[in-house]
């Protein structure tokens, strides 16, 4: 599957990592679900996605600690579409 893939699905799709369903999530206006998927992703992946859930919010503190677990530069909301698709490209490699 490919970002545009997912972005576009309707519905969303089976078999996809934890990572990708918060991100499907995300995309789809399910702010909690995709953060409730994302705070069990214990990894600098899972941090990733938590700031750009947090950017989405519109919380940049909360998002600026989730961008420094994840080792990755802080980014705000005019980024968020981009920062999306630079996570999903990660993820469907």
């Amino acid at each position: 599957m490919t970002p545009a893939e997912l972005a576009a699905a309707t519905t969303l799709p089976s078999g996809l990592t934890p990572e990708a369903e918060a991100l499907w999530h995300a995309r789809h206006g399910s702010w909690e679900s995709a953060h409730n998927i994302a705070q069990d992703i214990p990894t600098k992946l899972g941090s990733w996605i938590h700031a750009l859930l947090h950017v989405i919010e519109g919380d940049q503190w909360n998002a600026d600690y989730w961008f420094a677990k994840a080792g990755k530069p802080s980014r705000g909301s005019k980024d968020v579409d981009a920062l999306w698709q630079e996570i999903a490209s990660t993820i469907l490699k």
